[in-house]
């Protein structure tokens, strides 16, 4: 077995730009950081025998990134007729609006702020250009506007940062909320039972071939850690920071802030439920 066949989700090693799926390409945009890791994983979803694509999160305000995303589309025999938003945090949609304007295509998003055209996005709504099938799942948690598409075709879905390819993602509170995070994660492990979904293609980081694998350990992972906040407080670390410096000791101290929006979230939900 492969070291990465032994992590969660089974993440794909190699390049992480170009062909994921039968319909699926990856165009890395240029924005590494910790945050970010190695950047915002831009995708173009088309069918094989059709000369139209949608592009998923065009990534930052870059010029070069963008003017790659259409050539990389006219490479494969694709026009870029719609782009989607998973949410609206700068890494993902940032150069919306530029790439809206270089491609003339309209932006659908959960979020009205940041749609371009008269159609936005909801549970339930099924993308059809260039004879694809795409449904919208509504996956609150990570922000308020967080969705990820599901593509039965290829037995995967995007996940945006609600599932990253690598690590775990934050629930940005006030906007993210631990309630609904958790409820998103049960409805994509429903996607890997009930629908036969097998492969995660995230906003950040490699593509997951394991995508029960990947859901359940996100799963785990929020039930220990919440079990340490509120184990941190029962012992008297009462501030968001003091339960970061105990509970988050071990994770790089860069890290941190983006910690204690989660712990903020994780502390609403156990006062919530009557936990602390």
């Amino acid at each position: 077995m492969s070291d990465a066949a032994a992590l969660p989700g089974q993440p794909r090693g190699g390049v992480l730009s170009g062909p994921a799926t039968d319909r699926a390409t990856n165009v890395l945009a240029p924005n590494p950081s910790a945050m970010t890791l190695d950047g915002t994983n831009t995708w173009i979803i088309a069918e094989p025998d059709s000369d139209l694509a949608v592009v998923i999160d065009p990534g930052p305000l870059d010029d070069v990134h963008l003017n790659h995303v259409i050539a990389t589309a006219e490479k494969a025999g694709k026009q870029v007729a719609l782009t989607l938003l998973t949410h609206g945090h700068p890494d993902h949609a940032e150069g919306a609006a530029r790439f809206a304007e270089l491609t003339r295509t309209p932006v659908r998003a959960l979020d009205p702020a940041l749609r371009l055209g008269d159609e936005g996005l909801a549970a339930g709504d099924v993308i059809t250009t260039g004879g694809l099938e795409m449904r919208v799942v509504p996956t609150p948690g990570h922000t308020a506007d967080s969705l990820c598409f599901h593509l039965p075709a290829d037995r995967a879905v995007l996940t945006g940062d609600t599932v990253l390819g690598r690590g775990t993602t934050v629930v940005a509170h006030p906007d993210g909320r631990l309630g609904d995070y958790l409820d998103s994660l049960r409805r994509l492990r429903s996607l890997t039972v009930d629908d036969g979904v097998h492969t995660v293609l995230p906003g950040h980081g490699p593509v997951l071939d394991d995508a029960q694998g990947a859901v359940e350990f996100y799963l785990a992972h929020r039930a220990h850690r919440l079990a340490q906040v509120e184990t941190a407080v029962e012992n008297g670390h009462l501030t968001a920071a003091d339960v970061v410096a105990l509970v988050y000791s071990d994770v790089d101290r860069s890290l941190w802030p983006a910690a204690e929006l989660s712990v903020r979230a994780q502390l609403e939900y156990l006062r919530e439920h009557g936990l602390i």
